[in-house]
């Protein structure tokens, strides 16, 4: 039942938001009671942070299952930022609830200490692959972990939030499969350049 009420929740508080989400919508589709949805978390904005909660877990766990360090550095890379471009477009609701937390000032994700620190294994595995990227001699010196995961999030997030208006404006050829395999190969090889050594310097 408490599965049940997260899986419903993230899509309520998705495509309504924080303050538009109705508890009774959500005890309706899981087929409860707004009692037992407090039992199990307490008052809506604890529900909101368990599904923040268990939508960050869920891309970290997913990482955490790539096997990167059996991989050459660049390789690891790549798999990396093919992961996260494929789980964004996949997970859109992933997508509409972090704009919903960066609406709210990240106010309820800065009372989550766990979830910080939980995320900063994003961070701790670009860490490990840019070490072995540099004393493979295949990396710059100078490459920024933090700001790596920065532009890997950046270009698979835009892809799903500003999928409709970028559509809307310039058309949807990006956004058929071609156009995702495209996008998908182009992210990927950017971030790759991005951290190779030039070979003729």
């Amino acid at each position: 039942m408490r599965a049940d009420i997260l899986r419903v929740a993230q899509e309520e508080f998705a495509r309504n938001g924080l303050s538009r989400t109705r508890i009774e919508d959500i005890a309706d589709r899981t087929k409860t009671s707004k009692r037992m949805v407090f039992y199990y978390f307490g008052d809506k904005e604890s529900l909101y942070k368990a599904v923040l909660e268990a939508a960050y877990a869920e891309v970290r766990a997913g990482e955490a299952e790539l096997d990167l360090e059996d991989l050459p550095p660049d390789q690891a890379l790549r798999r990396l930022v093919e992961f996260t471009f494929d789980h964004h477009r996949a997970n859109p609701d992933f997508i509409r609830l972090v704009m919903v937390e960066n609406i709210h000032g990240g106010s309820h994700m800065s009372q989550m200490e766990q979830l910080a620190q939980q995320n900063l294994a994003a961070i701790r595995v670009l860490e490990r692959i840019c070490e072995a990227g540099r004393e493979a001699g295949l990396f710059r010196e100078d490459i920024s972990a933090l700001a790596l995961h920065w532009r890997i999030s950046a270009m698979s997030f835009f892809n799903v939030s500003n999928r409709a208006t970028f559509a809307l404006n310039f058309g949807d050829s990006l956004f058929d499969e071609k156009g995702q395999a495209l996008l998908r190969e182009e992210a990927a090889r950017s971030i790759l350049l991005s951290v190779l050594k030039d070979p003729t310097g």
